[in-house]
């Protein structure tokens, strides 16, 4: 079982920035990528970015340069690092930990981006 928590959602003005942060804990040697994923309204969830456990990372092509993601092993934490922020990047913001062992998702953080 692993646990995941995210935090650092809220609302910002267009070309604002926020951080998000997902923190893991349990059987974290079982853990192979973690990464981010948002739904907005009447929409599907979609892939953000996701980043490996070799330091691989992948963003979606709306978000390259913008919003990139990285990773502190020591700590088991991602961040989403959210930069020039458009109306619409608003969406629920989910982190999602691929263990050998299945997928784990966190409560979602809410990310509002508007004047």
């Amino acid at each position: 079982q692993v646990q995941v928590v995210e935090s650092g959602g809220g609302s910002v003005q267009p070309g604002g920035s926020l951080r998000l942060s997902c923190a893991a804990s349990g059987n974290i040697f079982s853990i192979r990528v973690m990464g981010w994923y948002r739904q907005a309204p009447g929409k599907q969830r979609e892939l953000v970015a996701l980043i490996t456990i070799y330091g691989r990372t992948t963003h979606a092509n709306s978000v390259k340069g913008r919003l990139p993601i990285s990773r502190d092993n020591a700590k088991n934490t991602v961040f989403l690092q959210m930069n020039s922020l458009r109306p619409e990047d608003t969406a629920v913001y989910y982190c999602n930990v691929e263990t050998t062992g299945g997928d784990y998702w966190g409560q979602g953080t809410q990310v509002t981006v508007s004047l």
